[in-house]
Formats: C-alpha cells, sequence, structure tokens
C-alpha cells in the first residue's frame, strides 16, 4: 500500500509496466523500467527510431525493451506513433499514483553544433511544445523527420505530461533529433525520481 510519507517513498523502486498495443496497423509490446535494470533491447523494424529510443533510455537511466511490428511497407508513421502512444502508457503504468515524485524535470543537452532544451511536468494535463526545424527530409532510409515532432505529441497524450522540446541551433539533422531524445531522457530522469522529502504527490492539490 502507498501512504505516501517519506519512509514509503524511499521503498518504491523497481517501478515497472509493460503494456501491448495491438492494431490493425501495429503489434508493439513495451517494457519501461523506473528504478533498477537498465537493459535496453529496441526492434521496431526503423533503424533511426531504434537509435533515437536507445539513446533516450540511456540518458534517462531506463530499462527498456521494445518489440514493434508494424506496416513499415506504408510508410513509418503509424508505428512510429504508436509507439510513442505505447511507452506513454507504459510510463504512466510504471509512475502509479505518483507519489513522492519530483515532478519537474529539464535537461539542456547539446551534439556537436546543434543545442536543444527539454522540459517537462508529469501535471496530467497534456501539451506539447515544439520548436525544430529539419532541412533533412528522410534519415534511414524510412524515417521522415516530421515524425519526430508527431512522437513527442503521442508522448505528450499517453504519458499526461507537459512537455517543452526547444532546439536553439543546429545544422545536422540528426543531430539536432538526437539531442532532443537525449534531453527528453535527462529530463524524464530528473522528473520521475523520487524525493524522500515529498510527501503524497508534488502538488497543492492532492494529485496529479
Amino acid at each position: 500500500m502507498l501512504l505516501g510519507n517519506k519512509e514509503d517513498s524511499m521503498m518504491r523502486t523497481n517501478r515497472s509496466a509493460t503494456v501491448t498495443r495491438k492494431t490493425g496497423e501495429t503489434d508493439i509490446t513495451i517494457t519501461l523500467t523506473l528504478d533498477g535494470n537498465q537493459e535496453i533491447q529496441v526492434d521496431t523494424g526503423i533503424g533511426f527510431l531504434d537509435h533515437m529510443l536507445h539513446l533516450l533510455a540511456k540518458h534517462g537511466r531506463f530499462g527498456l525493451a521494445v518489440k514493434a511490428v508494424g506496416d513499415t511497407y506504408v510508410d513509418a508513421h503509424h508505428t512510429v506513433e504508436d509507439i510513442a502512444l505505447t511507452l506513454g502508457q507504459a510510463l504512466t503504468q510504471a509512475l502509479g499514483d505518483k507519489a513522492g515524485i519530483e515532478r519537474y524535470g529539464d535537461a539542456w543537452v547539446p551534439m556537436d553544433e546543434a543545442l536543444t532544451q527539454v522540459v517537462i511536468d508529469l501535471s496530467g494535463r497534456p501539451y506539447l511544445v515544439f520548436n525544430g526545424e529539419f532541412t533533412t527530409p528522410v534519415l534511414g532510409g524510412n524515417f521522415e523527420t516530421e515524425l519526430v515532432e508527431d512522437f513527442f505529441q503521442a508522448l505528450a497524450v499517453s504519458g499526461a505530461m507537459n512537455l517543452h522540446v526547444r532546439n536553439e541551433y543546429g545544422r545536422n539533422t540528426h543531430h539536432i533529433i538526437e539531442s532532443m531524445f537525449k534531453a527528453t531522457g535527462r529530463a524524464l530522469r530528473k522528473a520521475v525520481t523520487i524525493n524522500p522529502d515529498i510527501q503524497g504527490v508534488n502538488s497543492t492539490k492532492g494529485m496529479i
């Protein structure tokens, strides 16, 4: 039972969830582990997305297993969006009642010439602000870069978070997107961290 006190907050480790989403377009299973195991295994059928998800988990210090089969013969859109939806659902389930978490997280991440800021509030109120432009329309042969914003939109909605992704500058599209995913991982790590000084949920409303 979650009591919402310091002792309980310190005891709540190994927060994890497994979510499966199966539609006529995709079949996805994701296991997200917030504490402890940091093993990463990602297989989406989209090489560039595999790379980005691996970076997000590595820099967030999360365990992440993603197995996805989608209609990539059409394009990558359904698979990318549904993976983000499933990942957000896994995050929500792993967080439970959110008692004791910091709730807010932010990170600045450079990647060579590119610099991106990500700020997150696990508020329960989905909202995305995305500032980024890509000069290269396709990476890795089958990843349309406009899907990056779609990924973060779906993640914000299903993860019930206020998510701001702002690229300050950059020349190389791969570098810009990489800085976005790394910064998201690092900001999420801060937001999900349990602070033993926080009793209950970190909100004057009594719930988030």
